[in-house]
């Protein structure tokens, strides 16, 4: 602890209830403009890089350009290539992880082939 610290710390030692109270309110306020101008001072530093490479930070910042394409039309969940021969209403695209009745009919010696629709 310096002798600043220890100084400032018999000052406070030395503050009434309400006069503490009073300076945490004044260095709640001035931690607020402080991280405030942080803010602005970092936006500045983003919209002069952005100028910089030739765009505006809107133009970097928005959904569609952070993704780099717009929404496009919607990926289809895929047609149904097989059926489960017991409840043809399981179905199964190929895609992603084997459902259990299609792992279940390979381990009964099935093919795909004999799954496929």
């Amino acid at each position: 602890m310096t002798q600043e610290d220890k100084i400032m710390m018999a000052d406070l030692t030395a503050m009434s209830t309400s006069e503490l109270k009073s300076l945490e309110r004044k260095v709640a306020k001035a931690i607020e403009k402080v991280e405030a101008r942080e803010r602005m001072n970092a936006l500045a530093a983003l919209e002069a890089k952005a100028r910089e490479m030739g765009y505006s930070l809107d133009e970097l910042t928005t959904e569609n350009a952070l993704r780099g394409r717009g929404k496009g039309k919607p990926r289809s969940k895929g047609v149904a290539k097989y059926a489960n021969p017991a409840d043809p209403s399981q179905t199964w695209t190929g895609r992603g992880r084997r459902p259990a009745w299609v792992l279940q009919a390979l381990q009964e010696g099935k093919s795909l082939d004999d799954l496929a629709i």
